[in-house]
């Protein structure tokens, strides 16, 4: 039953999180609208995020273990239940910013709870990498909500200042308290995690997984992964709107197709990944990932604003391009997985430490790059240039199982 409970309270959190850190795409469309904020001034809201879940994660993956996991992620809800319940009190851009600040240091906190925590209620190294991308996946059902949530609430806007839409925020912050509460009532033992570490040792943890080959290839597969992911991710609903020349609420909208497909991909691979070779399927889906970029996105190419608003007038690259995520899902949590059930627990809450501040160094790039050249070269340019973190990941997967092999090796013998 705490097993159970311990699960639920995860998923639950992760998408929550996911539906403030995804909503980065559809803020800087209404900051743009509402505040008359420029591209280029909307691209770094993803920074206010994603810094500080890299400087926090680094701070924390040391004396989490010794504070709990559980706590960790009570704090971090907590925490994002005050910023949300700003939200509507202060109608702002700058508070925009503040938000998202908050939620960052709060996600660092939960995500290294919850990375940490699935070594604790997993065995071996299949159901570890089934529970990561579960998990995962739910995620991506909270990024798929997150978009039809906020349309629901801009659709009920007079004007595009009109402060009406901030009341979803309320809605989270009662979410927030909610799984506070299912937490408080939850128990895990937590003892194999920081069995014999201090904070100094977990520090120097740290730094010597920078010295391991197979550490090294990972935070580059996933640097690269969530640049990828976050460029296309937060500036699709831009996207369908400027290039597609699509409504604000149906570029929303449809923006949500590429959550759907990843959280398909992912809850898929997490069936998929106890019978195939993690390797093998993320292999196939790079190369189906860039096939989609090749064949569809040429079809956005000169798009005429449809007659009439609404899904069924829209063109068909808006629902063949979000087809990418279903491919792109299992690289994520595949690789994670491979990393993490490769070291002892002990040493899980500093490789999640490390994950989630290379991962946000990367959200922040993607979006920052894929901002810029969106705003100087067009939104087909900016897509286009997804093909290039694709042809670094190829070699760093098959680079990634092989040191996972000899790691697996070295500590048999």
């Amino acid at each position: 039953m705490n097993r159970t409970r311990m699960v639920l309270s995860m998923v639950l959190t992760y998408m929550v999180f996911a539906v403030l850190l995804n909503s980065v795409g559809t803020l800087i469309l209404v900051s743009q609208k509402a505040y008359g904020a420029s591209k280029e001034a909307t691209s770094v809201l993803d920074a206010f995020k994603d810094l500080p879940i890299a400087l926090v994660a680094f701070l924390v993956a040391s004396w989490l273990p010794r504070i709990g996991y559980r706590r960790g992620m009570m704090f971090g809800l907590a925490a994002t239940a005050m910023a949300c319940a700003a939200m509507p009190l202060i109608n702002a851009f700058w508070m925009i910013k503040a938000m998202l600040v908050v939620v960052g240091v709060a996600f660092a906190v939960v995500k290294v709870s919850v990375y940490s925590t699935i070594g604790l209620l997993t065995a071996d190294k299949r159901s570890h990498a089934s529970l990561t991308s579960f998990i995962e996946g739910c995620f991506m059902v909270g990024v798929l909500l997150g978009p039809w949530l906020f349309s629901v609430f801009i659709g009920r806007q007079q004007s595009p200042g009109d402060p009406v839409w901030l009341n979803i925020y309320w809605w989270l912050t009662l979410a927030c308290i909610v799984i506070i509460a299912v937490l408080t009532v939850s128990r895990i033992d937590e003892g194999a995690a920081s069995e014999g570490h201090g904070f100094a040792r977990s520090y120097l943890d740290m730094i010597q997984l920078l010295a391991l080959p197979l550490v090294i290839v990972f935070l580059v597969s996933a640097f690269l992964y969530v640049l990828l992911e976050q460029g296309i991710n937060t500036w699709l609903p831009t996207f369908n709107a400027d290039v597609l020349h699509l409504s604000m609420v149906t570029s929303v909208q449809l923006g949500s197709l590429f959550a759907a497909c990843t959280a398909l991909g992912r809850l898929g691979a997490s069936v998929l990944l106890r019978r195939i070779p993690w390797h093998w399927l993320l292999v196939g889906c790079l190369l189906a990932t860039a096939a989609i970029i090749l064949l569809v996105l040429p079809m956005a190419t000169n798009a005429q604003p449809p007659s009439t608003d609404g899904w069924w007038h829209a063109p068909p690259v808006a629902f063949l391009f979000p087809l990418i995520g279903l491919f792109m899902a299992p690289i994520y949590p595949a690789i994670n997985s491979a990393v993490l059930s490769a070291l002892p627990k002990t040493r899980h809450a500093s490789m999640t430490g490390l994950i989630v501040v290379f991962s946000a160094l990367g959200g922040s790039a993607g979006s920052l790059i894929t901002g810029h050249v969106f705003a100087g070269f067009g939104g087909q340019t900016a897509f286009y240039l997804s093909l290039l973190p694709l042809a670094v990941l190829l070699p760093a997967v098959l680079l990634l199982r092989r040191w996972s092999v000899r790691h697996d090796m070295a500590v048999a013998a």
